[in-house]
Parts: C-alpha cells; sequence; structure tokens
C-alpha cells in the first residue's frame, strides 16, 4: 500500500475509534481531514469514513445517541461541501434516514479489541443520571481497562472482584481478553445495577445463576459442552460499602481487586477505605488479594486524603507505570493515576 493510502486508511481508523465510542466531536482529527480532501478532489475518503462509522455493523445494530450521528454527518457534509463543489449523495441520504428517526434516552458506544472482538455498552445520555453517576463510562475505567489487557497475567485463571463497576466497561473487556476463572461485578445502585446486567447479557455472557438454571434442564453431554464454551463465572453482587460484611467479602475469595473512578467524593473515600482494610486482611490461600485502584485525579485534596486514609489503616501503595498502548481513545491530557495497595 502506498504512503497516501495508508495515511488515509489510518485517518479512516481513527475516527471509526472515535465515532463507535462515542467520543467528543472536537476530538476528532477533522483538520487532517480537510487536508487531505483538500489534495485530493476523490470522494472516497469520506464515503470510507461513513462506511467505518454511521454505517459500520456495530453501529447499525447498537446506534450512538441520534443527536449524535446528526451533528457527525452535518460536520462531514461541511467538510465535504468546503473542497467540493458536487454533493455526495451518500452523506445526504444518511443525514436524511438520521432526521426521521426519533431520539431515544440510552445510546450505544462500541469499544474495539485488539483480539478483533468489541465491547459495547448501553449507557444513559445524561452524565447524572437516576441520581447517580454510574450509567456512563469514565476514563479511568477505559484506562484501567487498557492497562489489565496489556497485563493480562495477572487475571488469567484468577478470582476477580471489581468495586464499582457500573455499566461494566472494565470487566468485560478483561473478560472478553484475559481469561478470569470467576469475574464478580459489583456496585449498589440499583439503576447501575440493572444497566450493568443488560450490558453483561448484550456482550454475549451468562450469569453464574442463570447458568446453573439452564443447565438444570440439560443433559450430561450438553452440560459438558456449555463449560467447555462458558468462559469465566460472572456473577453481579450488590455490595453497599457502609454496611457490608467481612464474611460476605471473605467468601467472594478474590485473587485481585479492582477499581476505576471511585475516588471522586470524601464521604465515599471513608467508605471505600473500609472495603479495602477489610479485603486487605481477608485469606485466599493464605495471602490477600492484589488490590488495583484507578483514578482520574480531579481534586488533588480528595486524592491526599484518600492516601492518608489509606496510610492510617495500615495499607501501603505504590503508583504503577503507565502503560504503553492506547487502545481506547479518551483525554490523554487527564491526570489518571493507578495505584497498587501493599498489604
Amino acid at each position: 500500500m502506498d504512503p497516501a493510502a495508508e495515511e488515509a486508511r489510518h485517518l479512516g481508523l481513527r475516527f471509526q475509534r472515535g465515532f463507535l465510542a462515542g467520543r467528543q466531536l472536537g476530538a476528532f482529527p477533522w483538520p487532517e481531514l480537510e487536508k487531505k480532501l483538500k489534495s485530493s478532489s476523490d470522494a472516497l475518503l469520506l464515503l470510507d469514513i461513513l462506511q467505518k462509522t454511521i454505517l459500520h455493523p456495530l453501529c447499525l445494530k447498537y446506534p450512538p445517541s441520534l443527536k449524535y450521528r446528526r451533528c457527525f454527518i452535518s460536520e462531514l457534509i461541511k467538510k465535504h461541501e468546503s473542497v467540493a463543489t458536487e454533493p455526495l449523495d451518500e452523506l445526504y441520504d444518511v443525514l436524511a434516514d438520521i432526521l426521521n428517526k426519533e431520539e431515544s434516552t440510552n445510546c450505544y458506544k462500541s469499544y474495539l479489541l485488539p483480539t478483533g472482538d468489541s465491547v459495547t455498552l448501553s449507557e444513559t445520555v445524561a452524565i447524572i443520571s437516576q441520581g447517580t453517576t454510574g450509567l456512563v463510562t469514565w476514563d479511568a475505567a477505559l484506562y484501567l481497562a487498557e492497562w489489565a489487557i496489556e497485563n493480562s497475567a495477572i487475571f488469567n485463571n484468577r478470582t476477580v472482584l471489581e468495586l464499582g463497576s457500573g455499566i461494566g466497561l472494565t470487566g468485560i473487556a478483561i473478560c472478553k481478553t484475559c481469561n478470569p476463572k470467576t469475574y464478580v461485578f459489583s456496585d449498589y445502585h440499583h439503576c447501575v445495577l440493572e444497566q450493568l446486567r443488560e450490558n453483561i447479557h448484550l456482550n454475549g455472557f451468562v450469569l453464574e445463576s442463570e447458568t446453573e438454571n439452564h443447565t438444570k434442564m440439560q443433559s450430561q453431554s450438553q452440560r459438558a459442552e456449555v463449560m467447555d464454551l462458558q468462559g469465566p463465572k460472572i456473577t453481579v453482587a450488590e455490595l453497599d460499602w457502609d454496611s457490608v460484611a467481612e464474611e460476605q467479602l471473605s467468601e467472594l475469595q478474590a485473587d485481585v481487586v479492582i477499581a476505576a473512578d471511585v475516588v471522586y467524593d470524601p464521604q465515599i473515600t471513608l467508605s471505600l477505605i473500609g472495603v479495602l482494610q477489610q479485603l486487605s486482611i481477608s485469606k485466599t490461600v493464605g495471602k490477600p488479594p492484589e488490590i488495583y485502584i484507578a483514578f482520574t485525579v480531579r481534586n488533588p485534596d480528595t486524592y491526599h486524603l484518600f492516601q492518608t486514609e489509606l496510610d492510617k489503616v495500615g495499607i501501603g501503595w505504590q503508583v504503577v507505570p503507565t502503560h504503553t498502548k492506547n487502545l481506547f481513545l479518551y483525554d490523554l491530557h487527564s491526570n489518571i493515576t493507578l495505584l497498587k495497595l501493599l498489604a
């Protein structure tokens, strides 16, 4: 492939990753697209981007919000009109189709994995909905998922407990790429738990309780086949950090504990510390679980409070070095930190 064609292909893939994941339109490489369009009157690049975004099979099956698609196609049309005299019918056909649809309160975002698979999530279109921020995916969850994929040996054939799973991005990515033996998603808000279960099903997984009910009705040979194909055992637990008992945490027998974007409010931070203290003294085959916490440092005071409270209860910590591959698109200028806790 000649350099110009390779550059155009790479540009199309950047638009694809950003669009499927619902990134802000301002983050797209529009100047590069405009430059490419000006250097060539060929409309193939725009048609390629259209096929990789709005007309992508994932988008057609699990569409982003209507407003988002409308703004995106409008921007593509603007770029085309700025460099060409002839209209591109395909762009206007897509716009017309979008204008005839009705907006939904939910939308989908899809994240492409290095395996060729993807994680698709149903999200609310509002950042705060139903009294919680847990119905959208935050940057630290994407960061933690990237790190986990690059360090998959930590999760391979182990029992993983995720605190504050939200709608499931990190956990589903780990279940699809890191081969855990058991994965326990957990959260507290009932709307988040409901959305979380929906997203687990959306990505082809069956909860352990559902598997048990299903296999009771199958023959022995069918059960053996299901066991071979089902992948990790997945459960969803309702965990209230203010009242969870040490026995409940011990029963989970976690080898690895992770959490993303759970350090943002002083009161919640203190509750989290209590859970981490219980986990750090729980034993799995003679040793406590490995614990990793990822968070965006929005307020340095809250970050320092978290570190101070860890020190008070005797939990050490160290900053985990940044991983090398940027698989998902998020704000690379975000101050995201990943800590490994030391019992």
